[in-house]
């Protein structure tokens, strides 16, 4: 694959000889596998033979973009998991596997014979990292857990979009994706602990794609105990400081601003005209002016409509006012950004055509982990972690 100056080797990568055994299907296992496979780890992504992973199935142009992107540094094994055969083979990758990733209804495991005291014995170093809707336990257990139902009942939908409209579902598959991250650090963290013990136990992490999302949504408990009150929507506006929203432009464009701090709001107001603005009682304050939105928000609009986009930012920047332009991905292509910090690389999908994906998102010392190979075929690695190699000794 394509590497910079900025790129680390694959001996560098922090977690190079870590072996993840991915059983996971679609997006949550495969983003949590995706961080550790970028970091290093040797990611076994076990398939179904014939079809694969469910995310191969997520195409644009007949090609599966979304397998391009989070397979990439994977390498898949095709099992048949109904199979004695295949049942033999799971257990010989689990007796040589660090971490295992496993994404079925609560239960299933266990009906395929890998209870936690059958893993203890095959191997009582391991991490199991189980993700589920909505947990291995309570009355929601054995429920369906999408990510669409979780960011509904979440309280994520309340949050998104405008008082009068109907609440607004993420674009994207927002649940699973924040709960594959927080797997990626579970699994480290219970490795840590792993090789500090002398005596180790299977570590078992119940990891639901609800909480997760919930956890990272702020004090909506807190405030609610406090006031009573369910906050409304907002749109692009904030509940707990203005001026923050999008602002739209001469030439139709969109500017982002958030502008909460009493020194900016002051360099604000001087630059559309309106230096005595905090002295205005409307403005005067962080209470008065969620207040007075409606207000605040006319003032800046009637300013920036006046702008280009370019003339906007101008405008922000030589004030040192935090905003920025509201971009889509045709403008992130060829934005200079982009470019010089190397975020797009270019990949070979499985047709052959070379399409570009997002970098590893981070630095390390300076320098990025490399895409050290592009998303695997159904069955790529057989031969290599199906044939007679012996388990693996552990630490």
């Amino acid at each position: 694959m394509p590497t910079s100056p900025d790129t680390m080797s694959a001996e560098q990568t922090p977690l190079n000889g870590l072996t993840v055994l991915d059983l996971s299907r679609l997006v949550s296992g495969n983003l949590m596998t995706h961080v550790l496979a970028d970091l290093g780890a040797d990611v076994i992504k076990v398939e179904p033979p014939g079809k694969g992973d469910e995310l191969r199935g997520w195409k644009r142009q007949g090609v599966s973009t979304y397998w391009l992107a989070y397979a990439r540094n994977k390498q898949s094994v095709s099992l048949d998991l109904r199979s004695d055969e295949g049942k033999a083979h799971l257990q010989d990758l689990i007796q040589r596997a660090d971490v295992m990733v496993e994404n079925f209804r609560p239960g299933t495991l266990e009906r395929m014979g890998l209870s936690k005291a059958k893993l203890q014995a095959l191997n009582p170093r391991l991490v199991v990292v189980r993700i589920s809707g909505w947990g291995q336990t309570g009355v929601f257990a054995e429920k369906g857990g999408f990510g669409s139902l979780i960011e509904a009942m979440s309280g994520f939908a309340a949050m998104n979009g405008y008082a009068d409209r109907p609440p607004v579902l993420p674009p994207f598959a927002m649940a699973d994706s924040v709960a594959g991250i927080y797997g990626a650090t579970l699994a480290l963290a219970a490795m840590h602990r792993q090789r500090a013990s002398a005596a180790p136990q299977v570590q078992e992490i119940d990891l639901s794609l609800f909480e997760p999302l919930f956890s990272i949504l702020g004090p909506q408990a807190a405030e609610h105990e406090l006031t009573g009150t369910v906050v409304p929507r907002s749109g692009s506006r904030s509940p707990t400081h203005a001026p923050r929203n999008v602002y739209r432009t001469r030439d139709d464009r969109w500017v982002a601003l958030s502008a909460g701090m009493e020194g900016t709001l002051a360099r604000l107001f001087e630059g559309i005209g309106y230096p005595e603005g905090l002295r205005d009682p409307r403005f005067s304050s962080h209470e008065a002016r969620l207040k007075n939105i409606d207000a605040l928000d006319d003032l800046i609009q009637g300013h920036l409509v006046k702008l280009t986009l370019d003339e906007a930012l101008v405008f922000f920047a030589e004030r040192d006012i935090t905003a920025g332009p509201i971009c889509d991905i045709a403008d992130l292509m060829k934005h200079p950004y982009i470019q010089e910090r190397e975020l797009l690389v270019p990949t070979t999908a499985p047709d052959g055509q070379t399409l570009s994906i997002h970098a590893a998102p981070y630095r390390i010392n300076g320098k990025r982990p490399p895409i050290r190979r592009a998303a695997p075929s159904i069955g790529q690695d057989n031969a290599k972690w199906l044939g007679q190699a012996k388990p693996k000794s552990k630490p």
